[in-house]
């Protein structure tokens, strides 16, 4: 396995999040959110582009019948369209929580979003877990949250894990065919010395991979939970990963330069994942 490549040498995040593959525009996205900015990486010539944002951005998902995206954005769900840039809002779900924001997102086969949230001090349970339902509707359907973190769904589809990263726990819940969620049991605790569990994506194997944030690495779990493979990266806080290419084989890993004094702090990073990863899905509202 090769060794991990930093990607823009000259681009650091304070809190780089949500990598986004994009078969459609051949590149990945990735957000820094307390940074407010919205990265693009070419993989073609490896040129990096950014936009601004006004507020906090936790994510990114494409859309499918419309150039753009829906965003994470502050505490709401937004339409987002890049050159020029332009600003939507969709739906509020959070009014009532001021001083949370959005913080990770994932969209399943049928074209909703889930998404999480946490407040911006990371010291308290006010975080959600919201369905963006493919009529615009938003829905919070589960609760008190620290920090709100990689929702990631299972090949087939009928079962997600989501974390709470405070707690170290990553759980998993069953996807009834109407958005429900069922059955929530405790999948994986993260052991001493492994960090907390971050960004999470599944390969097409059933291999869940999970960021380490403070453990300066991304690691593989077979599909019944049990540890098996380790990719160690040079910066601790690691935040997200997500395959990507036409062969979906090449995997992308963020990172964060919030509160550490390192070299690659906040870089983005390619490794090889010795697999494939699940086609990126996109919101279909």
């Amino acid at each position: 396995m090769t060794a991990p490549r930093v990607i823009a040498r000259d681009r650091r995040d304070t809190l780089g999040e949500g990598p986004l593959w994009s078969a459609r525009d051949q590149a990945v996205y990735w957000v820094d959110i307390l940074g407010r900015r919205l990265n693009r990486v070419r993989l073609s010539d490896e040129r990096v582009d950014s936009w601004e944002m006004p507020e906090t951005i936790g994510w990114v998902i494409e859309r499918a019948a419309a150039p753009g995206f829906i965003a994470g954005l502050g505490r709401r769900f937004v339409a987002l369209s890049l050159d020029p840039l332009s600003i939507t809002p969709l739906a509020a779900p959070e009014d009532d929580r001021e001083g949370n924001r959005f913080n990770d997102a994932a969209a399943d086969a049928t074209g909703r979003i889930w998404a999480g949230s946490m407040p911006l001090t990371c010291d308290r349970p006010t975080g959600a877990f919201y369905r963006f339902d493919t009529d615009g509707v938003a829905a919070r359907v589960d609760d008190d949250y620290t920090i709100a973190n990689g929702p990631a769904i299972a090949p087939g589809g009928d079962w997600m894990c989501h974390t709470d990263t405070a707690l170290g726990t990553i759980y998993r819940y069953r996807i009834a065919s109407d958005g429900t969620l069922t059955d929530r049991s405790t999948f994986i605790v993260f052991e001493d010395g492994w960090g907390s569990p971050d960004g999470m994506t599944f390969d097409a194997d059933g291999g869940l991979w999970v960021a380490c944030w403070g453990g300066s690495c991304v690691r593989r779990f077979a599909p019944d939970g049990t540890f098996d493979r380790l990719i160690t990266l040079p910066a601790s806080q690691i935040t997200s990963c997500t395959f990507a290419g036409a062969d979906l084989d090449r995997m992308f890993v963020t990172s964060a330069a919030d509160g550490v004094d390192e070299p690659a702090g906040g870089a983005l990073f390619e490794v090889d994942p010795g697999c494939r990863g699940l086609p990126t899905q996109n919101y279909r509202g």
